[in-house]
């Protein structure tokens, strides 16, 4: 069974390379997703695992990294599995 969740991070995450980081941290998980900036500011990544402490673990990382301080919020949501997405992509 796998686990699904959208998180939308707030604060200065646009413009200071936030995906780029994203996805160099999920290269060193087992995950599967995308990252990508919207239009109000925020980022968008969904993301999914076989195993949910994988999940979290990267999640973790992404705190404990440089991109922590840039976080002033995260909203996270379980979602359903992500269908046909291969690997941990940017999103343009």
């Amino acid at each position: 069974m796998s686990n699904a969740k959208k998180i939308i991070y707030s604060g200065r995450v646009q413009g200071v390379g936030f995906r780029y980081s994203t996805k160099q941290i999920a290269s060193g998980f087992d995950v599967t997703g995308w990252i990508k900036n919207l239009d109000d500011g925020t980022v968008e990544m969904q993301v999914m695992a076989s195993d949910p402490d994988e999940l979290e673990a990267f999640f973790a990382d992404i705190l404990e990294s440089s991109l922590g301080s840039l976080i002033k919020d995260s909203e996270v949501s379980v979602i359903p599995p992500l269908v046909g997405v291969r690997g941990f992509t940017i999103v343009r």
